[in-house]
């Protein structure tokens, strides 16, 4: 399947799926109308558990900010990826992410539906999801912010500083340096994005 960055879902119903997590050591099944109907939600997805990126820069800054995210009316902060239930389960307490809900889209189907799957088999993943983060209000979709269409794993708007934002116009954006790895940045500051260096997965 073809990525498409232009193809925004704005105003769309999210997709109906049955997810598979690990909740509290059980294999459940959480149909996609539990998470979004009736609730605000941000969610936002990215390439891979352990992924250098995801890792070091855009897992740690949801959780940072989710109580700000929080105050203004978000029920819920999700952060998904086309991996299996055991490998998410693992990974959010490895990042220690209590606040956030890891959900893995292990076959892909959600992400797919999205119109986010991506081939990832130049860097050995398969087929992943592009990083994007949108906010959902009772199951439609009313923002999304999609990384643009470039080579290797972009990082520049899928961001909680940047959805923050959007919750909060008033909010002015500080200096935010997030690592992907050792040599590797991304410095934020009042909005604009400056790179150490190209970000890969």
């Amino acid at each position: 399947m073809e990525y498409d960055h232009a193809a925004s879902r704005e105003g769309s119903a999210v997709p109906t799926v049955n997810f598979k997590a690990l909740r509290n050591g059980e294999l459940t099944s959480i149909r996609s109308e539990e998470i979004f109907k009736g609730r605000r939600v941000v969610l936002y997805a990215l390439p891979g558990a352990y992924a250098p990126t995801c890792s070091t820069g855009h897992v740690p800054r949801f959780v940072e900010l989710a109580p700000e995210l929080r105050k203004h009316g978000v029920d819920e902060i999700l952060c998904l990826s086309v991996n299996e239930p055991s490998v998410m389960d693992a990974w959010q307490r490895e990042q220690n992410a209590v606040d956030l809900t890891f959900l893995p889209d292990a076959d892909g189907g959600f992400t797919a539906a999205m119109g986010m799957l991506v081939d990832k088999g130049d860097v050995g993943l398969g087929e992943r999801s592009w990083r994007y983060s949108m906010l959902v209000n009772d199951g439609r979709i009313e923002k999304m912010f999609i990384e643009p269409d470039k080579a290797g794993d972009p990082f520049e708007i899928s961001d909680a500083d940047t959805m923050l934002k959007y919750l909060d116009p008033s909010r002015r954006m500080g200096a935010v340096m997030m690592f992907a790895r050792p040599g590797v940045y991304v410095l934020r500051t009042g909005g604009e994005t400056a790179r150490g260096a190209r970000y890969t997965l």
